[in-house]
């Protein structure tokens, strides 16, 4: 009876306190919180995504809201300096540079994102078909991608925009033309690498469907890559859209993009080059941040610097 009562005493229960007392606390988080929280780290990429707001937020209450038009022509007050009532000045035909800088925001910032998208969509659907599959669906899918490829990328758009005409629409066709086979390569690499991890064949086994397996499995694994490789065809379509409304084959008059603007503005380069200026810094700028957030995202994406 001694033994029984000594050996109680030495296994006397825990009280509450003495059980949590090396308990650590810790906040779970998601993927994408944890992303967030790594890329709030990158100081740069946060101001490039703070001018990113500003100017998308300038861009749709500016000319919405100014008593100019963009397009509102005033001869007797042609290429002003900048001012109160002109904070940009104005142009050759006095439309006030500022509404037209905002409203080319519009216009290339919507090419940009929407081209983007429409690429991930179109890039994630083959490069996930053609690697999952894989076998001759894949071989005749990515011959195909080779086949593209050799076209080049400016005469593609420049067929489509001499038979669209000279339009957003013309632009976001061409540029999606070609533009979502390098997504497609990417998704491709890496399901045909994600597809056999033992996740993936343990959905297999308990009876998922392909369509489940390639979607809700292999491309949420590799939505990392994918990320960032968005972040990086905005600034590239910017500059694409940027270049062939420059060289007259973007946007057609009177409608405005930094490209038409900054051609606009080429022929007063010697009498007023004030006017080129604010076109050509809001495209480097622009194109500056969203290359600040690609580095921040690719830094926050990277399971190498968790």
């Amino acid at each position: 009876m001694e033994d029984i009562k000594l050996t109680a005493d030495l296994f006397e229960p825990l009280s509450e306190e003495e059980k949590n007392s090396e308990f650590i606390a810790a906040k779970s988080k998601t993927y994408f919180q944890d992303a967030w929280t790594r890329f709030k780290k990158n100081k740069m990429a946060l101001v490039g995504l703070g001018f990113l707001i500003v100017i998308t937020i300038l861009a749709i209450f500016v000319p919405a809201l100014s008593p100019y038009e963009y397009d509102m022509m005033d001869l007797a007050s042609s290429n002003l300096m900048p001012s109160l009532q002109h904070p940009m000045g104005t142009d050759k035909f006095g439309r006030d540079i500022f509404v037209r800088i905002m409203y080319g925001a519009r216009i290339s910032l919507s090419v940009g994102f929407a081209s983007a998208f429409i690429c991930l969509f179109i890039g994630i659907v083959y490069g996930g078909v053609a690697g999952y599959i894989g076998g001759k669906v894949d071989m005749v899918l990515m011959r195909i991608v080779d086949i593209l490829y050799s076209i080049p990328t400016l005469l593609i758009v420049i067929l489509i925009m001499l038979i669209f005409g000279s339009n957003i629409v013309s632009i976001l066709i061409g540029l999606c033309a070609t533009s979502w086979m390098g997504m497609a390569r990417l998704v491709r690499a890496q399901v045909l690498t994600l597809k056999e991890q033992e996740f993936a064949l343990a959905a297999y086994v308990l009876g998922a469907s392909k369509m489940r397996i390639l979607f809700k499995h292999l491309i949420i694994n590799c939505m990392g890559p994918i990320i960032v490789n968005v972040t990086l065809m905005v600034p590239s379509a910017i500059f694409t859209e940027a270049f062939l409304s420059f060289v007259g084959i973007g946007i057609s008059a009177p409608a405005a993009s930094w490209g038409t603007l900054a051609n606009e503005a080429r022929t007063l380069i010697e009498s007023n080059p004030i006017q080129i200026i604010w076109p050509v810094a809001s495209i480097c700028i622009t194109m500056l941040s969203l290359n600040f957030i690609g580095d921040g995202v690719s830094d926050a994406f990277d399971p190498k610097k968790k």
